[in-house]
């Protein structure tokens, strides 16, 4: 689940290992390009996480974030 804080929604992926993980992330990157919003994100073996915060607006949660969370949601349950 997402959370909002310190002006960002926040939320933890855990995958079965690095290949999931980054499977995950290519798609992701996919959808995020698209949207031309792109995420500050960390991965470490099969762990990663995101923030999407939209910059062009101050560095805070928007409609715009709130879009690529559920498109990350969307990915995660078609997997």
């Amino acid at each position: 689940m997402w959370q909002e804080e310190n002006n960002k929604l926040y939320r933890k992926f855990q995958f079965k290992d690095f290949s999931e993980a980054f499977a995950f992330m290519t798609r992701v990157a996919i959808e995020a390009e698209k949207m031309n919003h792109h995420p500050l994100w960390t991965n470490v073996y099969n762990t990663v996480e995101i923030w999407l915060s939209t910059h062009d607006a101050g560095d805070v949660v928007t409609d715009k974030d709130r879009k690529l969370s559920g498109k990350i949601d969307a990915l995660v349950a078609s997997r």
